[in-house]
Formats: structure tokens, C-alpha cells, sequence
């Protein structure tokens, strides 16, 4: 019996890696000469530099930039094996889990630390890029970044605006004569697996912006200010970034990566994929294990158990899975090759106590999946 198991991380509480081997110490429980295989996946979020860079035997460097809310953090860039490629996981730089959540701001916080890994790695001479995109404590629509990268953005006094989403609105001149020139000479894979706008009701700032400790009142103002700043930019490059799919990503980041790099935007658990090798890992397999913290209706549009179904599917290989906790409208992913979604939780208990206790109720949850698939499928 072959068996891939696939996870993303369990946020809180296990990385990918961790995730994948408490499944299969539950699954060689239950099958003990079954042949495993350990896969772990991202999908463009937390994770997916080391997921991409332990694949391909690459290596990561560490370097000082500006958090979210303007202190110094130790953030990495990952270089691919193939020793040209490098990954810019903005979750490093600009990421939700570098604040405290009781000091969240959209209104403040920037994405400048992301441009600073970008600006080193160009230092460094890297001109081929995977851009991850997932996690971000930001609302400010990129310009963080682009500023770090030489973009001059002034108000109406010719003044360099601050950072954060709440400077947007002062924007009066978008100044590119300073823009980093090799960026033009470099190739840009945006990995995410958010199709949102820049702004409205579907945009950066209603959907993701409670998250990120928005209030209504500041949803509002949030999308205003990067309508406006869609307005400056359309303005200077012809791009239309509004409602264009993609650029409400990470607080809009996705959008001026659109507007100012040459780039193209795939599913992050696609670009994973490839990267390492899942389809020819699912080669003879019975079964694909795979799952991550919390599955609901937004599973299906391209996170991680979704994305990894979809490859099983193509070889007719049932996929289950493991999620710490299940949410509404899961009923569309049984139209893709999954056959069950199961939740690690196996009786009353506090949130704490299941982060705590993750790697075992995975172990737990895997050893019954398994038993429950083979006998029924030998019975068959």
C-alpha cells in the first residue's frame, strides 16, 4: 500500500513538515509496512519558502528588515537548489505573525520590509523570483514595498507620504524615475491563491481587512484609500488595477507587483506542485493524505487539500482530509476527488488544548482514517 501524505502547515501549532510526519506515525499505526511517502505543501502563504526550499535542496539567508510596524525583524529570502531562483515569502517581512494581535493596524502597517528582501536579492544578482504572498498584516496596496525599491510617492506638497494604508489618500505624485531598473530585467512568479479585486465588497480591504484588525470604520477608509491609489497608479502605468483578479491580494500587493513588475500570477499550491514533484510522487499510490488548519467553503479555491485533490484526481487516486478544525460549505469538495473531511478533534475541548496536543490528534486522526479506507476497501 502506498500512501502520500501531503499537508500544508496547522497554523499555531505545526509546520508542514511536523504536520506530515505526525500523519504518518499515525498511518504506519495502522499499516505498518505501508509505504509512505511525505510530501509537505504551501500554497503561496506561510510556509512555502522552507517547503520549496527543503524540495529542491536549496538554502535560505537571513537578513535585517523593516516589520510590518516599522521595527527591525530577521527575515529571510530562500534560494531555490537550482541556485538562480530565489523565494520572497512576504509572510517573513510583512507577515500577521510578526505583530502582536492586540497592536494590528492596517491603517500603519507596510509592506517596506518585502521591498528591502527584494532589493538584497537583487543585490545579490538573483533575477528570477517566486513571490509568496499569503499572510500579511497589510493593507497598504504595495506601496511600502515599491518605496523600498526607489518608487517616489508624494503628496501635494511634494513630500514623501509615510507608510501604511492610511498615507494612500495623500498621494498626489507618482514619482518611477527612481524605480529599480533591474527589476525590468528580472522574471516575477507570483504565487497566491487570491483572486480578489483591489477594492469594493470582494476587495483587500472587506474580506481581509477584519482579519488584520480593521474595523468597519477603517474598512471603509482602507478602501478608499487604495481606490485612490488605483487612480494614481492607472494614471502613470494604464493599468486598471481596481477591479483587476488577483490585486487584492495581500493588501493589495498583488496589484503593484501587476502595475510595476513583470510578472504573471499562478495558484501558490500550483507552483508548489511543480516545484516538488507531486505528480510523480503520486506514481502507484492508493490513497493522498493531505490537510491543514481549517477547511471550510474557501478550501475550494485553491488552498492546499483543494490543489492537491485536483493533482490525485488526474491519476484517479481518492484523496482524504485531516483539518484541525471544518467550517460551513464543504460539501462542493466532494466534487474533486475527495473522498472525506475529517477533523482532528476527538472530543470537548478548549483551542489551546488542541494546538497543544496537535501532533498526536493528527497521529490519532491519520491511524483511524486509514483503517477505516483499507478495510473498507478490502471488503470491496
Amino acid at each position: 500500500m502506498k500512501i502520500v501524505i501531503a499537508p500544508d502547515s496547522f497554523k499555531g501549532s505545526l509546520n508542514a513538515d511536523e504536520a506530515a510526519r505526525a500523519i504518518e506515525q499515525g498511518v504506519l499505526k495502522a499499516h505498518p509496512y505501508a509505504d509512505t511517502v511525505r510530501l509537505p505543501v504551501a500554497d503561496g502563504g506561510e510556509g512555502t519558502l522552507d517547503t520549496l526550499v527543503a524540495a529542491t535542496n536549496g538554502q535560505k539567508i537571513s537578513i535585517q528588515v523593516t516589520g510590518p510596524l516599522g521595527h527591525k525583524v530577521e527575515a529571510e529570502y530562500g534560494v531555490l537548489g537550482d541556485g538562480k531562483t530565489c523565494v520572497i515569502e512576504m509572510a517573513n517581512a510583512s507577515g500577521i505573525s510578526l505583530v502582536p494581535r492586540e497592536e494590528l493596524n492596517p491603517l500603519k502597517a507596510t509592506t517596506f520590509g518585502t521591498g528591502e528582501l527584494i532589493k538584497q536579492a537583487l543585490d545579490d544578482g538573483f533575477t528570477s523570483f517566486i513571490l509568496a504572498l499569503g499572510g500579511s498584516a497589510t493593507n497598504d496596496g504595495g506601496v511600502g514595498m515599491l518605496q523600498a525599491l526607489g518608487l517616489s510617492l508624494l503628496d501635494e506638497y511634494g513630500k514623501q507620504i509615510s507608510t501604511g494604508g492610511a498615507e494612500l489618500s495623500k498621494i498626489h505624485t507618482v514619482d518611477v524615475s527612481g524605480f529599480d531598473e533591474r527589476i525590468h530585467d528580472c522574471q516575477f512568479l507570483i504565487a497566491s491563491d487570491v483572486e480578489n479585486p483591489l477594492i469594493g465588497p470582494k476587495g483587500a480591504s472587506h474580506v481581509f481587512g477584519p482579519q488584520k484588525g480593521a474595523t468597519p470604520e477603517m474598512v471603509l477608509q482602507l478602501d478608499d484609500c487604495l481606490a485612490h491609489w488605483a487612480d494614481e497608479v492607472e494614471k502613470v502605468t494604464g493599468v486598471h488595477l481596481h477591479d483587476l483578479q488577483g490585486a487584492g491580494a495581500a493588501g493589495g500587493i498583488g496589484g503593484a507587483f501587476q502595475a510595476f513588475f513583470p510578472s504573471q500570477m499562478k495558484r501558490g499550491i500550483d507552483v508548489v506542485i511543480e516545484h516538488t514533484g507531486l505528480h510523480m510522487a503520486l506514481d502507484g499510490a492508493d490513497l493522498v493524505i493531505t490537510g491543514e488548519g481549517q477547511v471550510d467553503f474557501q478550501t475550494a479555491s485553491g488552498k492546499t487539500p483543494m490543489g492537491v485533490a485536483q493533482a490525485a484526481k488526474i491519476q484517479n487516486i481518492p484523496t482524504v482530509i485531516i483539518a484541525g478544525s471544518i467550517g460551513t460549505g464543504i460539501d462542493v469538495l466532494y466534487q474533486h476527488g475527495i473522498v472525506s473531511v475529517n477533523s482532528i478533534i476527538n472530543k470537548p475541548m478548549t483551542l489551546n488544548e488542541a494546538i497543544e496536543n496537535a501532533a498526536d490528534l493528527l497521529a490519532k486522526s491519520a491511524e483511524q482514517v486509514v483503517r477505516s479506507f483499507f478495510y473498507h476497501k478490502t471488503k470491496d
